[in-house]
């Protein structure tokens, strides 16, 4: 599968984006989807993951409350929502693939699409 994230841009603390991700193929329906993120000198970590079906979603504590992932089947598309934006927000962020479910580990047999910049400014 291939993946083509976008929705990433400069935004002040406190603001939202939403970032999208489309996905090529015709068995997206069969994948977990989730989004990770890696700022400047630091590891890939993940942020949210969802099943095929919405019935498994998980946010990393950092974001849970302010961030919200969903997908359209339809379309081939996930989505992040992102509000109430924090300067520890900024990073690339990266679209990801897994067969089966999503994995909180990002070495966990995921496809990467080319990863969105966001940078939340004081």
């Amino acid at each position: 599968v291939q993946l083509q994230a976008s929705g990433g841009g400069l935004v002040q603390a406190g603001g939202s984006l939403r970032l999208s991700c489309v996905a090529s193929g015709r068995t997206f329906d069969t994948y977990g989807m989730a989004w990770f993120r890696q700022a400047p000198g630091k590891e890939r970590e993940f942020v949210a993951g969802i099943s095929w079906n919405e019935r498994s979603i998980y946010y990393a504590e950092s974001v849970r409350g302010r961030f919200t992932i969903s997908r359209d089947n339809a379309k081939n598309t996930v989505y992040l929502q992102m509000n109430s934006l924090k300067l520890e927000d900024t990073a690339v962020y990266y679209c990801s693939a897994r067969p089966g479910t999503w994995s909180l580990r990002s070495d966990d047999n995921y496809s990467w699409g080319q990863g969105t910049l966001v940078t939340v400014s004081s």
